[in-house]
């Protein structure tokens, strides 16, 4: 029987990585862990129809999974229609980031999952701190962040990361950026390329690159070659891009979003004057930088390190997940 068994919900990018690197680590725990992945669903018209859909795909996976002694479903999401009771991971509740109609029979079922839960296992504490109470026990592991290579020259005067751009307010960037850049400066867009920002109505002045999608490798090397990394998203719920660019020795420029973001207090220790105003910011950032800020940055996430994350696995989570005779 194995120890644990991972129900995936894996809808994006950043949830598929997330369950890698926590299958690893509990590996690395010496656990043995079997993943269900659920299977991917159509797109429907409201994100109430949506989440149900991946909820059944969720439920579908977990129950067709072997014996385990312990299972841990990989988002709200996954374990709302839960064959079998578990311990929940994720990175923001529907409590959160399902308001209104967006997520009208998420929050109620949320609410009897959390209490009932054998364990929450949140990202953050923020993430946490939004869960509907009363909730279950909770051991906080975060999603680690390792720098991605050696520093290189910082020839890019700021980047931004601009997949679901509306989300993370990629309008808002591009008009600070527009009234904050001077002559020769460049802002590079991951992850959307010209065509689709053209479609989607996200004009632009000067100085703004859109490189499209690009291989984890290929992202990661131009973080290490930007000055600024900037973003304004309307809620974020977690923010892996902003601790990536961290990690890699980019300042953060930010608005103070609503949501668990892990970054922000982060952001705000390293340097208050970039957080606000993003235009304000990015001219702060390129222009008054602190020297020490990206050794401070490295210190600051140390908790995020992998193996930091991994001792937090070994010693807090798994036993709580799984009693061994």
């Amino acid at each position: 029987m194995r120890d644990v068994l991972l129900v995936s919900l894996g809808g994006t990018t950043g949830l598929r990585e997330a369950d890698a690197e926590l299958v690893a680590s509990l590996r690395r725990a010496g656990a043995t862990v079997e993943v269900a992945a659920a299977r991917r669903v159509r797109e429907w018209r409201t994100m109430a129809a949506i989440e149900l859909a991946w909820a059944l795909s969720a439920r579908r996976a977990a129950s067709a999974a072997g014996p385990a002694r312990a299972v841990l479903y990989s988002s709200s999401t996954a374990a709302l229609l839960a064959p079998r009771p578990g311990a929940i991971r994720f990175d923001a509740p529907a409590a959160g980031n399902r308001k209104g109609r967006h997520g009208v029979w998420q929050r109620p079922v949320e609410r009897r999952r959390f209490r009932e839960a054998a364990l929450l296992v949140p990202w953050s504490e923020g993430g946490l701190a939004e869960a509907p109470r009363p909730h279950a026990d909770a051991v906080v592991v975060p999603v680690p962040v390792e720098p991605s290579g050696p520093a290189a020259e910082r020839d890019i005067a700021a980047i931004t990361y601009g997949a679901h751009p509306e989300k993370k307010g990629l309008d808002r960037v591009l008009a600070a950026w527009e009234a904050a850049r001077h002559e020769g400066e460049e802002l590079v867009v991951a992850g959307l390329d010209e065509a689709e920002a053209r479609r989607k109505g996200f004009a632009h002045g000067g100085g703004v690159r859109f490189a499209g999608m690009l291989s984890r490798d290929e992202y990661r090397a131009l973080l290490r070659r930007a000055r600024v990394f900037v973003c304004a998203p309307r809620r974020e719920d977690y923010g892996i891009a902003q601790l990536e660019a961290l990690a890699d020795g980019c300042a953060l420029v930010t608005t103070a979003s609503p949501g668990p973001y892990a970054a922000l207090p982060l952001a705000r220790q390293l340097d208050a004057r970039l957080v606000g105003g993003i235009a304000e910011g990015i001219r702060t950032a390129l222009d008054d930088p602190l020297p020490d800020y990206a050794a401070r940055a490295a210190e600051r996430l140390a908790p995020y390190r992998r193996a930091a994350v991994d001792e937090v696995v070994r010693e807090r989570l798994l036993p709580r997940l799984v009693s061994r005779p």
